[in-house]
């Protein structure tokens, strides 16, 4: 019994893999999608998305915080956005040395409609759960951030050694 109890759940762990590795990388795709849509770089899109998040202007320091780049990428991601008008910088109030990260309301606004429009079909996934699974879906999804967030600061720090 827990010989087929292993096997099951050898089984089930190969599969969860499989479908993460496929999920994963249909997010990649589709993010990518998005960016062409919108003339943008798929971290652009990604940045705009966190920033929405965060409802308050940012530094740059806080956009090299959630997006995971050093603080010279996320300049430059700033730079894009602000071409493409979704956000501009303007001096903090309290500390004029302070450039501060605002979103667009208007461009911001015309890309909340967009995702709205692509959302809908997302929003009909998640009714086939009861409450308990939207919690437990809510609780991987915290913790992939998290171990993600981990993994790449692993990346980054070259700790991470694939010998």
């Amino acid at each position: 019994m827990t010989q087929e109890k292993g096997a099951g759940r050898a089984a089930l762990m190969a599969g969860l893999h499989d479908e993460a590795r496929r999920y994963m990388a249909s997010y990649a795709l589709f993010n990518q999608a998005v960016a062409d849509h919108l003339g943008l770089h798929p971290t652009d899109v990604q940045c705009l998305n966190l920033l929405s998040l965060e409802r308050v202007p940012v530094t740059i320091g806080r956009v090299a915080e959630l997006t995971g780049l050093t603080t010279g990428s996320a300049t430059r991601l700033v730079d894009r956005l602000e071409r493409a008008g979704y956000v501009r910088r303007e001096r903090d109030a309290e500390d004029r040395r302070r450039v501060m990260v605002t979103s667009v309301p208007e461009k911001m606004a015309e890309l909340g409609q967009f995702w709205r429009r692509l959302n809908g079909a997302w929003g009909g996934i998640f009714d086939a759960y009861d409450d308990a699974g939207l919690t437990l879906l809510t609780d991987y999804m915290r913790r992939t951030v998290a171990l993600s967030a981990s993994q790449i600061e692993r990346l980054r720090s070259g700790e991470f050694d694939p010998s």
